[in-house]
């Protein structure tokens, strides 16, 4: 997953819900547990979630998309999402003003902890939303004030520190809504699911083979054996086959541009998108626009 570290200051009152940031950004861990997020103009990426995540738009837009569902989050909105799938982020400026959001990461040993701590129950298995929006609540609103100071300085953070503010969020959401609990401390590993019905709503993800193999609760030789004998080529070859598929399908039953195409199924670039199209069909998606 990107992460940026937008610079930032906190301050008791003013806009964007009392948090103030800055747009100078910088690179950082990996596996930072609290981190920013920023765009100055449009943006898009495909993301694997091995945890869950909890998020607070603080300007512009972002939208997620998985295979089953679409939301738009806009300035102030507080939204948890679920561990284990695949989402596409768009991120999107509004009214000239860039788009920004601060996002903690749920480490599931600390939430084991927590439930080990708490003597709770974490036998039963969450089958709800994946992803949920939190109701406006300024004890939040107060939380993710108080992570910027770790988003500037993660050098000096120590573990302890870390643990505790996860923890705290999540007392928060047990709060404000004691349902999640199975969301939280549901810990049961992906089952075995059926291959080919997971590719087919899935391939359209630019992510890493691996994350294909881990979500189907395979190793990637298994994932790769098991793809082999359910396609009957390599899961790279197939992706990209598809993918093609799908953007013939859409520029030639729905108009679609291949400009506004190669990004939304998983094409790094346009002119990657155009040569493999071509040699997939024999002529540029330029040219199957001026045939229909």
């Amino acid at each position: 997953m990107e992460r940026e570290c937008c610079n930032g200051k906190l301050a008791g009152t003013g806009v964007n819900n009392g948090i103030i940031m800055e747009n100078h950004s910088k690179k950082i861990p990996y596996d930072a547990f609290v981190f920013t997020i920023g765009a100055e103009k449009k943006k898009e990426s495909d993301r694997f979630l091995s945890e869950s995540v909890l998020a607070m738009q603080i300007s512009g837009q972002l939208t997620l998309e998985t295979n089953i569902e679409k939301m738009v989050i806009k300035s102030g909105d507080i939204l948890l999402v679920r561990k284990h799938q695949f989402v596409k982020v768009t991120k999107t400026p509004i009214d000239k003003e860039s788009q920004k959001a601060i996002l903690l990461t749920l480490n599931e040993d600390i939430l084991r902890n927590f439930a080990f701590e708490n003597q709770m129950d974490t036998a039963e298995k969450y089958h709800g939303q994946s992803n949920i929006l939190i109701p406006e609540n300024d004890f939040l609103k107060g939380f993710f004030n108080s992570l910027i100071p770790y988003t500037q300085n993660l050098k000096n953070v120590y573990t302890q520190l870390s643990t505790t503010k996860v923890k705290e969020a999540v007392q928060l959401l047990l709060l404000i809504k004691p349902e999640l609990k199975n969301f939280l401390f549901d810990f049961s590993e992906p089952h075995k699911i059926d291959l080919e019905k997971f590719m087919l709503s899935n391939y359209k993800f630019n992510v890493p083979i691996e994350s294909f193999a881990k979500l189907t609760s395979r190793s990637l030789a298994g994932f790769k054996r098991d793809f082999q004998k359910i396609f009957g080529v390599p899961p790279r070859q197939w992706l990209q086959m598809k993918r093609l598929e799908e953007a013939y399908y859409q520029i030639e039953k729905h108009n679609k541009k291949p400009s506004s195409l190669y990004l939304e199924l998983g094409f790094e670039s346009l002119s990657h998108f155009s040569y493999a199209f071509k040699k997939q069909f024999g002529y540029a998606p330029t040219e199957l626009t001026k045939r229909r």
